[in-house]
């Protein structure tokens, strides 16, 4: 599967940091909505929810799960079966509402942050979101127009050029899977990560449906749920500029990392210290 070489080792890494440097609070900018009250050390910690994007899979989280793992959390990983926004949403709610008891932190990376955006309506046990390099989208927009209007590197005038397109006899006619050419994985995607782990990532990635970005969003989430947002600065997916403007939407409370669009893998220790202080206002 994908990223389970590779991450073995940077687990361990994001292991050792733990015996140095305990979670501490990351900086960031200040938040436009006022912050909640933290919960207490005698209370029960909320399950974390950690839904991967496209073009990997739950693997991806590894590190970080390593790292909230270590802290006591419950963490869980399902899949996201990136075949459309309504039913991916539906998938990832019906997997909390069963799988979950409690109080849950619900975190998205990439394409899963629109999944959570819309799975998190209608799945009440949900208290805090949070984006990992994500797409944060308003009601009635598509993945489509938000890289439409950015200055993404997938954001060029013949899709071929940065895609590879396979037809998929299961899918609805006129659909297709979507793969990242290695050129682009290498030079937009996992710019940061050692050319060794991107040689085993490129290879193993999970497609998206084509349909899934033509898809319009629901109701969001975030208008009624405390949200984090963690911004790689060197994004090339879904730019900088792209994630402050959907984190100001939603009022949610930004730090950004120097990091591609896989901050969490290259920079698991700072993705888990925001989603730890999410966790930190459940109660």
């Amino acid at each position: 599967m994908i990223f389970k070489k590779g991450l073995t080792a940077l687990a361990a890494i994001g292991l050792a940091l733990l015996a140095l440097l305990p979670i501490q609070p990351a900086t960031a900018q200040a938040p436009t909505t006022a912050p909640t009250q933290s919960a207490t050390s005698s209370q029960v910690k909320p399950t974390i929810v950690l839904v991967h994007g496209a073009w990997a899979d739950g693997s991806s989280w590894a590190p970080v799960s390593a790292i909230l793992q270590a802290h006591g959390y419950s963490v869980l990983v399902p899949p996201n079966p990136l075949r459309g926004l309504s039913s991916d949403a539906a998938s990832i709610s019906a997997f909390i509402q069963q799988a979950t008891t409690g109080p849950v932190v619900l975190v998205g990376h990439s394409y899963g942050g629109a999944v959570i955006t819309n799975a998190a309506t209608s799945t009440p046990t949900v208290k805090a979101l949070v984006y990992v390099d994500a797409f944060a989208p308003a009601q009635g927009q598509t993945l489509g127009q938000i890289i439409g209007g950015s200055t993404s590197a997938l954001n060029v005038p013949d899709p071929t050029t940065v895609f590879n397109v396979v037809a998929d006899p299961n899918s609805p006619a006129g659909d297709g899977d979507l793969y990242l050419k290695p050129s682009t994985f290498n030079s937009a995607f996992a710019q940061d990560l050692p050319r060794a782990v991107r040689n085993i990532l490129s290879p193993a990635q999970r497609p998206l449906a084509v349909g899934a970005n033509l898809e319009s969003s629901g109701t969001p989430a975030w208008a009624a749920i405390p949200s984090w947002f963690v911004v790689g600065t060197a994004d090339k997916v879904i730019p900088q500029t792209t994630q402050l403007q959907m984190a100001a939407a939603a009022g949610g409370q930004v730090t950004k990392v120097n990091a591609s669009h896989l901050s969490l893998l290259s920079k698991p220790l700072q993705v888990a210290q925001v989603i730890t202080q999410a966790a930190h206002t459940v109660h």
